[in-house]
């Protein structure tokens, strides 16, 4: 059987593969493993994005947390990094986030965070896990006054808004910009942040309605953002996903500016302000080239970890850097927040913007974007892992490679949340590239099967 948890938590269909039974499931396991060892009763944070069946699972879950005696306290729709930033604000135990982020709205998911923050070890989802595979008969059946409580806040929210704010130099005043909420955990907080600070603000799918969330809009489809931003003269665009712990930009002309680039904006100004701690960023192995030719040219260190937030969350800690991310628009300021955070990476884009008084297309010349091509092969889950014992793939993927050696490389890898396995290539033609990752997606899809 695979395993339950996936690099991001775990995620399914809500109501046949993630299931309120589930649900309940993980709230009592995750409960009882994460907060054991305390000598009173503990509490859980639990919120979620704006997916129909959040209210469904965070139910179900909740009663699985008070099953086992703790409390549960319920904060609602909110981004990620909000619960993130909260569990350590409010001294509770452990925070609970339901979301899929960036997938469709049938998919959900419920991640753990610890009570500083931080997303679970792998040992401590392998306990949750053992618990759930065992029917959790080993877990507290507390009776009377013992079972734990639900409360309910609507005050979270400004919390975070206001530490978000906190942490820029610079008010908004004279920035028109687009926001692209992703109908997601985004649509109240980034909106009420940027206005807050003054900008002149155009909010787009921000009025989610429980299946709406991710549907052509939001930082998977920017089409209509980089139209937008064209169209109303604005400085530049914003796009969230559905959890709000990532940003994808477009600058004033209505071109994508994506996470790499971000981070070599951000990046760079923390170093010139002796903030960037050892000049080190945190990148993974799909960073573009480009971006590792900046780092040199800029004086800055590099560090490459496998894909995923987590595996860079990881690194980050282990060397005391202060930012790191993905170029899928997962960025993190350590210093700040204990994972992805669009709003923060938001703010920290539009405080550069503001202080340097240049325009986002000139910012982000600061690194070149050699061409790339991601292509996703869509595979039955339970054999992504295993496209590497076939010998015709394994035999394409070296004829690829020793033909890009020394002007390009070529990277396969299994996606953690999805069943995919995604290809991607880099070289000096975008025409070869494309055609070569199509060729090998293609070969994947028909082999593994």
């Amino acid at each position: 059987m695979p395993r339950l948890f996936g690099t991001d938590g775990v995620r399914g269909v809500a109501n046949t593969e993630l299931t309120p039974l589930l649900a309940m499931q993980l709230g009592a396991a995750g409960a009882y493993v994460l907060t054991q060892e305390r000598s009173y009763r503990p509490t859980i944070m639990v919120g979620c994005d704006t997916r129909i069946s959040g209210g469904m699972l965070a139910n179900a879950l909740m009663s699985g947390i008070c099953s086992v005696g703790a409390n549960a306290v319920y904060v609602g729709v909110l981004p990620t990094p909000a619960i993130a930033y909260l569990t350590r604000k409010y001294k509770v135990d452990a925070g609970v986030v339901i979301s899929a982020s960036h997938n469709p709205v049938e998919f959900n998911g419920i991640k753990f965070f610890n009570g500083d923050g931080y997303k679970l070890s792998d040992e401590l989802e392998d306990q949750i896990e053992a618990h759930i595979r065992n029917g959790n008969k080993e877990l507290p059946q507390p009776m009377g006054s013992r079972v734990g409580k639900m409360k309910y806040r609507q005050d979270a929210r400004e919390e975070y808004i206001n530490h978000s704010i906190k942490q820029i130099g610079t008010d908004l005043d004279g920035l028109k910009i687009v926001v692209d909420c992703a109908e997601g955990a985004a649509y109240y907080t980034s909106i009420e942040t940027l206005k807050e600070l003054g900008a002149s603000v155009v909010a787009i799918h921000n009025n989610p309605d429980g299946t709406n969330i991710n549907a052509n809009c939001g930082s998977t489809h920017m089409e209509e953002l980089c139209a937008r931003v064209v169209m109303e003269h604005a400085d530049l665009g914003l796009a969230f996903d559905g959890d709000a712990d990532r940003l994808l930009a477009c600058d004033e002309n209505g071109e994508s500016v994506d996470g790499d680039e971000i981070m070599a904006i951000i990046g760079n100004h923390m170093r010139e302000q002796g903030r960037l701690k050892n000049n080190t960023i945190v990148v993974t192995v799909m960073t573009n080239l480009g971006f590792l030719l900046m780092g040199k040219e800029q004086g800055l260190t590099i560090e490459q970890t496998k894909v995923g937030d987590r595996y860079v969350l990881e690194r980050m800690r282990e060397i005391g850097a202060s930012l790191g991310g993905e170029q899928s628009g997962h960025i993190i300021f350590l210093d700040e927040n204990t994972t992805g955070d669009g709003l923060l990476s938001a703010l920290h884009l539009l405080e550069v913007v503001k202080l340097s008084g240049k325009k986002l297309s000139e910012l982000k010349k600061i690194m070149q974007v050699l061409p790339q091509s991601l292509v996703n092969a869509k595979v039955p889950n339970h054999k992504k892992d295993r496209y590497s014992e076939y010998p015709e793939i394994v035999e394409a993927i070296e004829k690829l490679e020793k033909k890009y050696a020394g002007e390009g490389r070529v990277l396969i890898r299994p996606s953690g949340t999805e069943p995919m396995v995604r290809v991607m290539i880099e070289g000096k033609d975008q025409a070869m590239i494309d055609e070569d990752a199509r060729s090998l997606a293609r070969l994947i899809e028909e082999t593994v099967m």
